[in-house]
């Protein structure tokens, strides 16, 4: 949620935010009314209400004749000081509401555009030229079967489409990136954190997951739980209604959890192997941190990304998302995109997104410093989503002879095991 004061105070700016999301641009203008509503049937009620007030005290005062008109207008008051509360929360009821369709304001660096319109920062590492080498590379999922790895033919019997399982020498390779995630986190100086996958209404929609992104969303509708896409919904909320103090800042999390999303819109695309499935473990990094603080740990963020993926040896690039494609809480996203060599193209792997004070102001997260309480930011952070970079691990470090060589930084989570070797038939 943005601060209310600066739509009132500059809303041509967020105007040009919601132009730049490709949102509704007249959202501005009916929250700028229902708010103006909100202030003014406020200030009614408070005026009645001290009206009402001073009456009370003149009653017991008044004569026999006075008290008589005394009665009746205090009746009328009562009416009318019902009226007003009524009036006035209806004003607050649509002031939240629409507030909590608008996106967060975009950051004015950010590229104007949609998906395709993000501009590449960096690039780093190498793409192999496995014609040089003398062999054709194969996918994820080749490679992944011949090692006893993956198995998305029993995912699919089991549990339908875009479901996997992770077997041998595969689901050994997941507990070494967690692990070796956890720890460079934890070195870093978060704290590791075990989160819910369920988590009430109010967790899912204060970190901005019930508006554009609602389609990929599980609902369970009996128990009115919603499983979570990504560790940063409990990370987000695990500090709701809380007034943290500002020296304990920044206070930085490394959620481990299972996710789940729907992949609604995505149709026969990305359907062949486990790079898009509906359910996945990943760690996240999350932080709280005093509002100027937050751009500088955005680029924290991506740094610690940037070391994670070097220490994989993956050639990948860092973009800057642009704003149609930034999700509702972000203002600034980075991602960073790992090549894929049988598709011939980058794809994204991690991303970090500076939250500013949007969700705070949607979970009452603040911050008080001396006298002063006011929202803070958060930032989250992909570091390990497990399935995407077993893609890019496999496909990036496969050898001719079908085996694929473990990265070093893997190998004490592996028994020192260099190589994965396919097995025998």
């Amino acid at each position: 949620m943005i601060d209310l004061r600066l739509l009132r105070e500059d809303p041509d700016r967020v105007r040009a935010s919601q132009r730049a999301r490709g949102e509704d641009v007249a959202l501005v203008d009916a929250l700028l009314s229902a708010d103006e509503r909100r202030r003014s049937s406020g200030v009614r009620f408070d005026e009645l209400r001290s009206e009402q007030k001073s009456l009370g005290k003149l009653i017991p005062k008044a004569t026999p004749e006075e008290r008589a008109e005394l009665l009746q207008k205090a009746e009328q008051l009562k009416a009318d000081v019902k009226a007003a509360e009524a009036a006035q929360n209806d004003a607050d009821e649509e002031t939240k509401r629409l507030a909590a369709q608008l996106g967060n304001l975009v950051h004015p660096d950010v590229p104007v555009g949609g998906e395709e319109d993000f501009v590449v920062l960096e690039t780093h590492g190498t793409i192999r030229d496995f014609g040089a080498e003398g062999f054709e590379p194969k996918d994820h999922l080749e490679l992944g079967e011949a090692l006893g790895a993956i198995d998305v033919e029993r995912g699919a019997k089991v549990s339908g489409s875009r479901f996997y399982y992770l077997t041998g020498v595969g689901a050994l390779l997941e507990l070494a990136l967690v692990n070796a995630a956890i720890a460079q986190a934890t070195e870093a100086g978060f704290i590791p954190m075990l989160t819910p996958a369920l988590v009430r209404p109010r967790a899912m929609e204060g970190t901005g997951f019930l508006g554009q992104a609602a389609e990929n969303v599980y609902h369970l509708e009996k128990d009115d739980y919603y499983l979570v896409g990504t560790s940063e919904v409990p990370l987000a909320a695990y500090h709701m209604d809380e007034i943290l103090d500002a020296d304990k800042l920044p206070l930085r999390y490394a959620g481990f959890s299972p996710c789940f999303r729907r992949e609604a819109g995505t149709y026969g695309k990305d359907t062949r192997g486990i790079f898009r499935v509906h359910q996945f473990d990943k760690v996240e990094m999350f932080s709280y941190v005093a509002p100027e603080d937050a751009e500088n740990e955005h680029k924290r963020l991506l740094e610690w990304e940037k070391q994670w993926l070097t220490g994989l040896d993956l050639p990948f690039q860092v973009i800057d998302v642009a704003s149609g494609d930034l999700g509702a809480s972000a203002s600034r996203k980075y991602d960073c995109e790992a090549w894929i060599p049988t598709q011939g193209k980058y794809r994204e792997l991690t991303s970090a997104s500076n939250c500013d004070g949007f969700q705070a102001r949607r979970l009452s997260v603040r911050m008080r410093e001396g006298k002063k309480v006011q929202p803070l930011a958060t930032l989250n952070g992909t570091l390990c989503a497990v399935p995407r970079t077993i893609v890019a691990i496999l496909e990036n470090h496969q050898q001719a002879d079908g085996s694929v060589r473990v990265p070093e930084v893997l190998r004490p989570y592996l028994g020192g095991r260099e190589v994965l070797e396919p097995v025998a038939k």
